[in-house]
């Protein structure tokens, strides 16, 4: 992996990490196109380079997470994320067999698509607006939601928990914060993973200049997730999900032309 291609890479995880289109499509997809083969780096850099993202989340939040005296939101988001702990665990074989098809990463980007276009019908009478509202409950609840991410790559990991909340009665801008939160301990667990990972099964991996490349490459990601994310729940609450829908679709069809001309 060259400087240029962990750069685009880190800026495209940047991008769509915390949006409702799919970093995981977005990133299976960019990596052949910018030709990135698949390695044991590689792969690991796609996951641990959300710990950039992880750490724009909580700068932008810093009050809520270094608050210490606000038990709860931790219980919230220890509660919330134990469903994916459970589900990543039992369905690794399943998960990884998806994350290979880019067919069925498309299907469910377009399918995702489809949805968007109708979510702002369904949930138009929030009776939750702000975080502190939710209770544990709930909370679990959107960590269910969450585990869609898992079953089905493509779906996006933000889109589950923001739409999972709005089912359960939490406005836009309160579901899209939670699932900014939720994002934490979920990305930090999976990056946690995959470094022990690489470092039993392939510690050859973990040269300097790699883990340089990693270094700088986090760097990009936490400076765009950071703009994303001040600029997301805005335009969540102004423009709603249609917009993110016909995104969805039109990226989905790409997509699969891509695959069936062979490009990809």
């Amino acid at each position: 992996m060259t400087s240029i291609q962990a750069i685009i890479l880190a800026i495209v995880e940047g991008l769509t990490e915390f949006l409702p289109v799919s970093s995981t499509a977005h990133m299976k997809f960019t990596n052949p196109i910018i030709g990135v083969e698949s390695t044991p780096f590689s792969d690991m850099f796609e996951i641990v380079i959300q710990l950039a993202a992880i750490l724009a989340v909580v700068v932008v939040y810093y009050k809520k997470f270094f608050d210490f005296t606000r038990i709860r939101f931790y219980t919230k988001l220890v509660v919330a994320v134990i469903p994916a702990l459970v589900f990543g665990a039992l369905l690794k074989k399943h998960i990884d067999n998806a994350l290979g098809n880019l067919y069925f990463i498309a299907g469910v980007m377009i399918v995702g698509g489809i949805i968007f276009l109708f979510v702002d019908r369904w949930f138009r009478h929030p009776s939750i607006e702000h975080e502190s509202q939710v209770n544990n409950g709930t909370a679990f609840r959107i960590g269910c939601y969450q585990v869609l991410s898992i079953l089905f790559p493509g779906l996006s990991r933000s889109a589950a928990t923001i739409i999972g909340g709005m089912s359960l009665g939490l406005s836009r801008r309160a579901a899209a914060e939670f699932s900014f939160f939720l994002a934490v301990p979920t990305m930090l667990a999976a990056s946690v993973k995959s470094m022990m990972d690489l470092h039993k099964q392939h510690p050859e991996a973990l040269t300097t200049s790699n883990l340089s490349l990693l270094g700088v490459s986090s760097l990009v990601t936490f400076i765009v997730s950071i703009v994303v994310i001040r600029y997301f729940i805005g335009f969540l609450k102004k423009h709603g999900f249609k917009v993110w829908g016909y995104y969805r679709i039109v990226v989905g069809l790409v997509m699969l032309f891509l695959l069936w001309r062979g490009i990809v």
